[in-house]
C-alpha cells in the first residue's frame, strides 16, 4: 500500500503557498506556451512569427491578454444568459483542479517543514483527474447550447462525442499502469518507476494515451469542436473579451495537465532521465522540479508539432479511429498485461517463457487488427468505386450524403450560330 501519511499534515500557510505555486505555474506556462507555439510554428512553416511587441516578440502573449481584457464583452440577444456566463467558468476551473494531485518532486524542507512537492494525494488520484477533466467538457457543451446559434451547438455536440470516445481509450490505457504499479495514487505510481519507467514496459498503453490526450484537449488534428473551416469558430463563436480568453486558458491548462499526467504515469514523473540519474543528488532536493518541467515541455512541443504538420481529420475518420482502432487495441493489450502479471506473480519460475509468449501473442493481435482494418479499407474503396461506375445512390446504406449530379455525357446541345453583321 502507498504511504499517504505525509499528506494532510502541512500548516495552513504552507498549503496556501503550494496552491499559489501550482496556480502560478499553470498561469505562466500557457502564457509562455502561446508565444513558443507561434514561434515554433513559424519556424516549421518558414515564417517569422511574432517579433513586434517586446524583444523578439516575447511580450506578444501579454499584449494579447491585455487586448482581450479591454475589449467589450458582447452578450448576444438570444442566449440563455445565466448558462452563457457560467460556461467559461465551468471550463477553466476543472482544468486547475486536476493539477492538485500531480507530484512535482520528492519530499523537501520548506522553512524547516518537511513536505512533499505535491498539493495532495489520495488512493484514487488518477480517477480524480479523469473525473475532474470530464466535468470540463460541460463548459463546452453548455457554451454551444446557450449561445442560441446552430454552429456553436454543432461544435458542442462534436465535443461530447469526442470526449466520450477518447476518454474510454484513455481510461483503458491507465488500467495497464494500475496493474503494474499496484496503486492509483500518483505518488505511488512515480515511486514504482524507480528502476524502470513504464514507457518501456507499457509502450502500447503510452501510445494510446498520447493519442487520446490530443483528442481530449481538442487540439489539431482532433480540433473538430472548433473546426474554423466548418463551424466558423465552433462552440465559442458567440464569445468575446475575457470569456473567450477563459476558454483559451482552459485549453492550454488542459494541455499542461495531460502532459503532466503522461509524465507521471509513463516517464517516471519527477525522476531524472538515465544519464543524469547516475548522479546521487539528481532525484533529491529541488532538482526533480527541473526534470519534471522539461518532460512537460517536451509534450507541449509535440502538441505544437502536430498542429504544424497534420491536417484536421474528417468527423467519420475521427470516430472510426477512436472506436475501431484505439479502443480494441487498448482492450487487447490489457488482456495481455493482465495475463502476464498473473503468471509472473503466481509462477515466478516461468518468467522467460511468459515474456516470449506474451510478445508473440501481442504481435499476433496487432497483425490481426491491422489485417481487419486493411480489409475494411479495401472494401470501402471497392464499394465506392462500384457506386461511381454503376451510378448507385451514395446515400443508400451509408452516411446521408446528398445525391451527386449525373455525370453521364448527355446529348450534345447545338451551338448557337452567331448572326453576321455588316457595316452600313
Amino acid at each position: 500500500m502507498t504511504d499517504l501519511s505525509v499528506f494532510g499534515i502541512d500548516p495552513l500557510w504552507l498549503v496556501v503557498a503550494k496552491a499559489l505555486a501550482v496556480f502560478g505555474f499553470l498561469v505562466l506556462t500557457p502564457l509562455i506556451a502561446i508565444y513558443a507555439e507561434r514561434k515554433v510554428m513559424a519556424w516549421m512553416q518558414m515564417r517569422i512569427g511574432p517579433n513586434r511587441v517586446g524583444p523578439w516578440g516575447i511580450l506578444q502573449s501579454l499584449a494579447d491578454g491585455v487586448k482581450l481584457a479591454l475589449k467589450e464583452g458582447i452578450v448576444p440577444k438570444g442566449v440563455d444568459r445565466p448558462i452563457y456566463l457560467l460556461a467559461p467558468i465551468i471550463s477553466v476551473v476543472p482544468a486547475f483542479m486536476a493539477f492538485a494531485v500531480i507530484p512535482f518532486g520528492p519530499t523537501v524542507s520548506v522553512f524547516g517543514h518537511i513536505t512533499p512537492l505535491q498539493l495532495t494525494d489520495m488512493p484514487v488520484a488518477v480517477l480524480y483527474i479523469l473525473a475532474v477533466t470530464s466535468i470540463g467538457v460541460y463548459g463546452i457543451v453548455l457554451a454551444g447550447w446557450s449561445s442560441g446559434s446552430t454552429y456553436p451547438l454543432l461544435g458542442a455536440l462534436r465535443s461530447t462525442a469526442q470526449v466520450i470516445s477518447y476518454e474510454v481509450a484513455m481510461g483503458l490505457s491507465f488500467a495497464a499502469v494500475f496493474l503494474y504499479a499496484g496503486t492509483m495514487s500518483t505518488s505511488g505510481i512515480v515511486a514504482s518507476q524507480e528502476r524502470l519507467w513504464f514507457v518501456v514496459m507499457l509502450l502500447p498503453s503510452f501510445l494510446v494515451y498520447v493519442t487520446s490526450m490530443v483528442g481530449e484537449t481538442n487540439r489539431a488534428p482532433f480540433d473538430l469542436p472548433e473546426a474554423e473551416g466548418e463551424l466558423v469558430g465552433g462552440f465559442h463563436t458567440e464569445y468575446s473579451s475575457l470569456r473567450f480568453a477563459m476558454f483559451m486558458l482552459a485549453e492550454y491548462v488542459n494541455m499542461v495537465t495531460v502532459s503532466a499526467l503522461a509524465t507521471t504515469l509513463f516517464l517516471g514523473g519527477w525522476r531524472a532521465p538515465f544519464p543524469i540519474s547516475l548522479w546521487d543528488g539528481a532525484n533529491q532536493g529541488w532538482w526533480p522540479v527541473l526534470w519534471f518541467t522539461i518532460k512537460v515541455w517536451g509534450f507541449l512541443f509535440v502538441f505544437v508539432w502536430l498542429r504544424s504538420t497534420l491536417p484536421r481529420l474528417r468527423y467519420d475518420q475521427f470516430m472510426n479511429f477512436g472506436w475501431k482502432v484505439l479502443i480494441p487495441a487498448a482492450l487487447l493489450w490489457i488482456m495481455v498485461i493482465a495475463a502476464v502479471r498473473v503468471l509472473l506473480l503466481d509462477s515466478p519460475h516461468v518468467r522467460p517463457v511468459t515474456v516470449v509468449v506474451s510478445l508473440l501473442y501481442t504481435a499476433a493481435l496487432i497483425a490481426v487488427l491491422a489485417r481487419t482494418l486493411r480489409r475494411g479499407r479495401l472494401e470501402r474503396t471497392h464499394s465506392g468505386t462500384t457506386a461511381d461506375q454503376h451510378g448507385v445512390d451514395a446515400s443508400a446504406g451509408g452516411f446521408p450524403v446528398p445525391p451527386m449530379p449525373d455525370r453521364s455525357p448527355g446529348p450534345a446541345s447545338p451551338r448557337p450560330i452567331a448572326k453576321e453583321t455588316t457595316d452600313a
